[in-house]
């Protein structure tokens, strides 16, 4: 009889089975918030993507060069000009020359991009309060310590 394979040597079955499990309870929890989102947002004229794009812009709180948009979006350059291309025609982003680099653009948000980033915000925090209003207010204590342990996005690399 064959075992599965682990990353662990020697890890049991039954470990293996449980992380698998958790996997696909964690990736099922984020579609349904992501397909939750995406309809939430789609009143709003944004797509997941370029809500990405706003929260990475507000977070920052200052202009960002593209490059440094795209990489800190994981995502190539030319993906950021098309979702910038997008946010500038709806009146969400403006680019700037770089007054430090003449060959650099920046890419802030507008007063109606930050209008439309707490829309957003509020269409968010609806879609997760439905989603975790089967927990008991110390069960999404529990998960938000759990989710802040597993946070590997902000230990790596703070925005």
């Amino acid at each position: 009889m064959l075992m599965p394979m682990s990353d662990a040597p020697h890890a049991p079955a039954d470990v293996d089975a449980d992380v698998a499990t958790l996997g696909e309870q964690l990736s099922r929890a984020a579609r349904a918030i992501h397909v939750q989102s995406r309809e939430l947002l789609a009143p709003l004229g944004i797509t997941p993507a370029a809500a990405r794009a706003l929260r990475t812009l507000a977070r920052h709180g200052e202009p960002l060069r593209m490059a440094d948009l795209a990489e800190r979006m994981h995502v190539v350059p030319r993906t950021v000009t098309t979702l910038v291309d997008a946010l500038e025609e709806a009146g969400l982003v403006e680019r700037r020359p770089d007054p430090h680099d003449r060959r650099s653009t920046l890419a802030c948000l507008t007063p109606r991009g930050e209008e439309r980033l707490e829309q957003m915000r509020r269409a968010r925090h609806e879609a997760t309060g439905e989603l975790l209003s089967a927990l008991s207010d110390e069960e999404r204590e529990q998960l938000g310590g759990l989710l802040r342990k597993l946070d590997l996005e902000r230990r790596e690399r703070p925005c």
